[in-house]
């Protein structure tokens, strides 16, 4: 399942084996339906089976997995409506999030945010889906960072994943990256002017997009999807 298996020794195992499985499912690497084999995943990162379990757990409270007694452990389909309820609050918390930034950004962290933003446009030009995603959500975590809530980035990150698996697969012909880009230079021009409003509008535009591709989205990949 994985080219490389290899942990590190200054955070949890848990931990790292469950944003490996996270991510394996949400660039699908691994399928909807496909059952994860506890022995086999232990034995790829040389661990005993409780972290594994333990990761199990979280991706079944992100919703990425369904654990059924005596069966298994299963990828799950994408669920719309899990989608839309997380694109309702996650808009509701980086709306509110972002007009604190507004006020409070520094120079420093617009450094930092345009940086990110030149990193996405590299990214986007050698078609490396998976560096854009990755600078996509530091960009929202650097915003969360400029009114000291890391709180509130866990909380996203565990709402969102459902969404990443559509993000994932909408890409390049539907959500093109360069798109993306330019909201987040909306978004970004608004916290430069300190203004609260038009940061807001720009970034529920944003993260309002999601909305439509789904509705693409799900139909390309009808099997794929539930509800």
């Amino acid at each position: 399942m994985f080219k490389s298996a290899v942990l590190n020794i200054s955070e949890p195992v848990n931990q790292q084996i469950y944003r490996k499985l996270r991510k394996a499912i949400i660039t699908c690497q691994v399928l909807p339906g496909v059952l994860l084999s506890e022995k086999e995943i232990s034995s790829q990162f040389s661990v005993s089976r409780q972290p594994v379990r333990e990761a199990f757990i979280k991706l079944a409270e992100a919703g990425l997995v369904q654990i059924l007694p005596q069966r298994g452990t299963f990828v799950t389909k994408i669920s719309i409506k899990k989608v839309m309820d997380g694109q309702f609050i996650r808009d509701a918390v980086e709306c509110a999030i972002i007009k604190q930034a507004a006020i409070k950004i520094k120079d420093s962290d617009i450094l930092l945010l345009q940086k990110n933003l030149n990193e996405q446009k590299e990214a986007n030009k050698q078609k490396n889906i998976h560096y854009f995603l990755e600078k996509d959500d530091e960009f929202h975590q650097i915003l969360m960072n400029v009114i000291d809530c890391q709180m509130a980035w866990e909380s996203v990150e565990n709402i969102k994943a459902m969404m990443d698996r559509v993000r994932f697969l909408s890409l390049e012909q539907i959500s093109p990256p360069e798109d993306l880009v330019k909201q987040h230079e909306k978004i970004l021009i608004a916290l430069k002017n300190h203004d609260p409003e038009l940061a807001a509008i720009a970034q529920h535009e944003h993260l309002s997009a999601i909305l439509e591709t789904i509705k693409i989205v799900s139909k390309q990949k009808n099997e794929w999807f539930v509800d």
